[in-house]
């Protein structure tokens, strides 16, 4: 007797943590979609919201930005994306820190340059905080 309900307590806790990973997953799914969106919309009080005041953006080029500088790079349209897609998305999930990873193409149009179409790989990490998930750390890579 003993033996089953230790067995149907772990499938019941195994089911919890999955489920509550699970939900996770799709918060920070919708987080990265609402940041992207805030990026093409130059939404400064969202960026703001979803990022951490720790938050250490890296782009493609090299260039590194604090929360701030992110917020005001975008909201000035010094950094103008006008398309974003995202594709071949991974979500990984280790108590508070969530991993994403996905493919970016879009169109950018900065300030002083030509449209040009982007190809990059990214890298975010994401840091639940009282209940939300905050994006703290960025970084992009060309692709061929």
């Amino acid at each position: 007797m003993k033996r089953t309900f230790f067995v149907a307590a772990f499938f019941l806790v195994t089911s919890l943590i999955s489920f509550a990973q699970s939900a996770d997953e799709k918060a920070v799914g919708d987080a990265v979609e609402k940041l992207r969106k805030a990026i093409v919309d130059a939404d400064g009080a969202t960026l703001t919201k979803l990022t951490s005041p720790l938050l250490s953006y890296g782009h493609s080029n090299g260039n590194l930005e604090d929360q701030k500088e992110f917020v005001r790079a975008i909201t000035s349209g010094e950094s103008h994306f006008t398309r974003i897609d995202l594709s071949d998305q991974t979500i990984s999930i280790s108590g508070d820190l969530a991993i994403v990873r996905h493919k970016l193409m879009g169109d950018t149009h900065n300030k002083g340059k030509e449209p040009a179409p982007v190809k990059l790989g990214v890298l975010y990490v994401w840091q639940k905080m009282k209940g939300n998930w905050l994006l703290v750390g960025r970084q992009a890579f060309k692709l061929p």
